[in-house]
């Protein structure tokens, strides 16, 4: 059963949401003053966008906690479930039960990892599954009830999810569950969370990226080790990497870079240094 996640319903306007959010907080009109403002349009959308845009980046995130999705996730493993449910603040689960429903024929759904593939081993595993769920069907028309004949069933079984979520939440989720780091399974899912965002809110799906991700820390924090390992590590720094830059401005030790320098940057990262590199100014300089 391939993953699957669809966005059922969301906050009826984030943007509108956040922005009335944020305007409380940095405005003296009242709450009503500023929704009727928007309403004549006296506020128009395009300064809405503009003003969360930039309250994003300050790192105000109450606000994001206003703004809530929800979806419908399936044809996912109990070994994800077991990671997913320790997301706890801001989000909301209801799980497929292994108590309530019970497997007809001893026939469950499962995953079966693209590395058991590989190593040619996914036949076995299913011949080992058919006895399990064979000895399943056994419990169950011996009287054994669901919610111990469950025992025997493996990581690998499938299982079904109903979540609401607030924005904050869904960031972190993306911070940690996007890094190249994290199992590929959650990689997955939250990588579909992420495009169903998008589709219906993109300025708010632009946010949803691992957390070395530019609208978000800005660098890894994970194990040099681990950051030397990651593919996209090259275009990301490490934070020990910045504390080293740090620690040679506060001694002096930066000279200024060369246009040659700057040439380097964009040959190995284009874009990443711009046209204009060259006249910025550089600490120490």
């Amino acid at each position: 059963m391939p993953i699957t996640v669809t966005l059922l319903s969301h906050s009826p306007d984030p943007i509108r949401s956040l922005y009335m959010a944020y305007r409380v907080c940095y405005s003296s009109l009242t709450p009503q003053q500023v929704a009727e403002r928007i309403a004549s349009e006296r506020i128009s959308r395009e300064q809405m966008e503009a003003f969360v845009i930039e309250r994003l980046k300050t790192g105000h995130s109450s606000p994001l906690e206003q703004v809530w999705f929800e979806f419908a996730i399936s044809g996912v493993s109990r070994a994800f479930s077991h990671q997913f449910v320790r997301h706890r603040v801001g989000i909301s689960f209801e799980q497929q039960s292994q108590r309530y429903v019970t497997y007809k024929g001893g026939a469950f759904p499962y995953t079966v990892p693209e590395s058991v593939k590989r190593a040619g081993l996914e036949d076995e595993m299913a011949s080992l599954f058919e006895e399990a769920g064979a000895l399943y069907e056994r419990m169950v028309e011996a009287g054994v009830p669901a919610e111990d004949a469950r025992f025997l069933l493996p990581n690998a079984t499938n299982t079904n999810f109903k979540v609401t979520v607030n924005f904050q939440s869904l960031l972190h989720i993306c911070d940690l569950r996007l890094c190249t780091r994290a199992q590929w399974e959650f990689r997955r899912v939250a990588a579909l969370m992420r495009a169903e965002v998008m589709r219906v809110e993109p300025i708010l799906g632009r946010m949803l990226q691992p957390k070395c991700g530019e609208q978000r820390l800005g660098y890894c924090d994970e194990s040099e080790k681990d950051w030397a390992a990651c593919p996209i590590g090259r275009v990301r720094p490490h934070k020990d990497a910045l504390f080293r830059l740090y620690e040679q401005y506060r001694r002096g030790e930066l000279q200024p870079l060369r246009p040659e320098d700057y040439a380097i940057i964009e040959e190995a990262a284009p874009g990443i240094a711009g046209e204009a590199a060259p006249s910025a100014p550089v600490p120490g300089s």
